[in-house]
């Protein structure tokens, strides 16, 4: 007996699903095709538009960096120069500083030089004019027959020989006549070394005969005039009435001012504790009236040897 098939069903579940998933796929080719169609970069010409503007933003920004770099290299430089203006500015202050004790220095040496000024016109003490000398000329006593110069012949006073010659010239007329005077070097060494311990007569023709040495004088130094004082107190105090020592100098290289002092006070007093010689000095300074170290070594001790020695200090 034969076997009955059972009829095929030409729709069954599987072949449903199997023309289901094909439907499904053929729809999203469709839709993914019309997607390419209508896309925003499917135009050639949109895309090297884009690319175009790309470089050019790529540019604007090596721009704007260069930009940033100038500026950044400027406020640097800005920096560095607020510093240096700061840096002048307090340099200029330190300068107006100096200026004005300069003006003061220079305010009072000319109104010392105008007191000065006054008295030797109202003494009439030019050589040529005066029979007669004042007590007292622009500060210093004149009162003196014998008179020693003592000059410092260091190279710093051989910058301003003139004036040193000139000075002294001024200091013999203002003694329109002495005894005997004598010019010696801050070490104690004479001008003329033949004249040793003896006075030159003051006359016009020696006057003029030891400035005229003097001018070509390259006499040892040691920029003190200690030396050249106790010499003179030594080898002319004891024996000469109404002296006066004129110590020229601009520096001072020695040792303690209470030692240096002692000493010159001890020479210069006589067995009645009276003072021996008069001692004046004039302080010379290349600066303009500056207080330089050496100057001011030289007035401290200046100062304080004619004070306690009859004297008077002129500051040139």
């Amino acid at each position: 007996m034969k076997q009955r098939r059972a009829p095929i069903e030409v729709f069954s579940l599987s072949f449903l699903d199997v023309i289901s998933c094909a439907f499904g796929a053929v729809v999203m080719l469709i839709l993914l095709a019309r997607n390419g169609e209508e896309g925003e970069f499917n135009d050639v010409s949109q895309v090297s538009d884009v690319l175009v503007a790309l470089s050019r933003a790529e540019r604007n920004l090596e721009d704007l960096q260069g930009a940033l770099s100038e500026q950044q290299s400027k406020l640097t430089a800005a920096i560095t120069e607020t510093a240096s203006n700061e840096t002048q500015a307090e340099r200029l202050e330190a300068q107006v500083a100096r200026a004005q004790n300069d003006l003061l220095a220079l305010t009072d040496k000319a109104s010392g030089l105008e007191q000065t000024k006054r008295q030797r016109e109202r003494a009439a003490i030019s050589q040529n004019e005066a029979s007669e000398r004042d007590d007292e000329v622009g500060g210093i006593p004149v009162d003196a027959d014998y008179v020693i110069f003592i000059v410092d012949t260091s190279g710093s006073m051989k910058a301003m020989w003139n004036k040193v010659l000139n000075t002294m010239n001024e200091v013999l007329n203002n003694h329109p006549q002495v005894l005997g005077f004598q010019i010696m070097s801050d070490n104690g060494e004479f001008l003329v070394n033949t004249t040793s311990g003896r006075w030159r007569n003051d006359t016009t023709g020696t006057r003029r005969a030891m400035l005229s040495a003097l001018r070509t004088w390259n006499g040892s130094s040691n920029s003190s005039p200690v030396e050249g004082i106790e010499a003179a107190l030594r080898l002319y105090g004891p024996r000469t009435p109404s002296l006066a020592l004129y110590v020229l100098g601009d520096d001072y290289s020695g040792g303690s001012y209470d030692a240096t002092l002692a000493s010159i006070n001890a020479l210069n007093t006589n067995r009645a504790g009276g003072k021996i010689a008069r001692i004046h000095a004039i302080g010379f300074s290349r600066s303009n009236g500056r207080l330089t170290d050496d100057v001011l070594k030289f007035s401290t001790l200046m100062r304080e040897v004619t004070r306690q020695n009859k004297g008077s200090f002129i500051a040139q």
